[in-house]
């Protein structure tokens, strides 16, 4: 993986904590990116360049009015205020090169000093055993913290561990081997294979993230929500509320105004035009 820096442009050495979408279900992490990016006053600094992600290529996704600027699979963004960086990843990891992709991810970041990365991802809604609203979303975490993925800074602030993370478990155990150099990718069990129950947590983007960015020693929260296929936004709003939280960003002047998110340009088409009116 490499990174190109923006004309005139570096990663902050201050920007210890990253931001890092893990495209899942409804692609709620990356939304979430989407409003860090546009309201805590960042600034892209570059973008990643990395075979193992599909090329894609778009407008300026960010405004507030389009200036020409090339959107790409994978840019960094830095809020030196915050002492925050964010990564927006725009399109998907080819089909079956997601732990390449992971090991790529873990060098680069190990490398460029950050300390803190906090990964966001959503869970299908469908695979949620037990199923409790009365509180609105729930925020799962799973973290570097402790051995088990428990963390008392998130416990703290209300969400739960996800249960079905077992280090023990043989999904679990072999994404951990491979990302310490235990095991080869012919020991792990192809995620393109009909997946047993217990392996659906394992098998996503986040988890591949979790095992290499934790193998390199340095610290990972993943903020996890259920939903399903959809408009997704409402969710985004409260995962983002979430993050914000864990990194302690309550003050207006960061960018959210009067506790309002600036929505992005690039959401005024996210869901497609309004129907026609004289179709009612």
């Amino acid at each position: 993986m490499e990174f190109v820096p923006a004309e005139g442009k570096h990663l902050h050495e201050d920007c210890s904590t990253l931001i890092l979408p893990a495209l899942s279900i409804g692609n709620v992490g990356q939304l979430v990116a989407d409003l860090l990016i546009s309201s805590i006053g960042s600034e892209r600094v570059g973008y990643l360049d990395d075979p193992n992600v599909l090329p894609c290529v778009g407008n300026d996704a960010y405004g507030p009015f389009p200036q020409g600027y090339v959107a790409l699979p994978l840019e960094a963004y830095d809020s030196p205020s915050n002492a925050l960086t964010v990564i927006q990843q725009r399109s998907p990891v080819i089909k079956g090169m997601m732990v390449e992709f992971a090991k790529n991810m873990a060098d680069f970041l190990a490398s460029s000093g950050k300390k803190h990365i906090i990964v966001l991802s959503s869970l299908d809604f469908g695979k949620w055993q037990k199923v409790d609203m009365s509180g609105g979303l729930q925020i799962y975490y799973l973290s570097s913290a402790n051995s088990n993925g428990t963390d008392e800074n998130c416990e703290q602030l209300g969400w739960k561990k996800l249960q079905e993370y077992d280090p023990s478990q043989k999904h679990w155990k072999y994404l951990s081997d491979l990302a310490e150099g235990n095991a080869t990718l012919e020991d792990i069990i192809s995620v393109e294979d009909e997946l047993e129950e217990e392996n659906y947590y394992a098998s996503l983007p986040f988890a591949a993230l979790f095992a290499f960015l934790k193998a390199k020693g340095l610290k990972v929260t993943c903020l996890l929500c259920y939903c399903s296929e959809g408009d997704n936004i409402s969710d985004a709003f409260q995962l983002a509320d979430a993050t914000c939280k864990l990194l302690q960003i309550t003050n207006p002047t960061a960018g959210i105004e009067g506790g309002k998110w600036r929505v992005p340009l690039s959401w005024m088409s996210v869901y497609g035009p309004p129907p026609d009116v004289s179709i009612f």
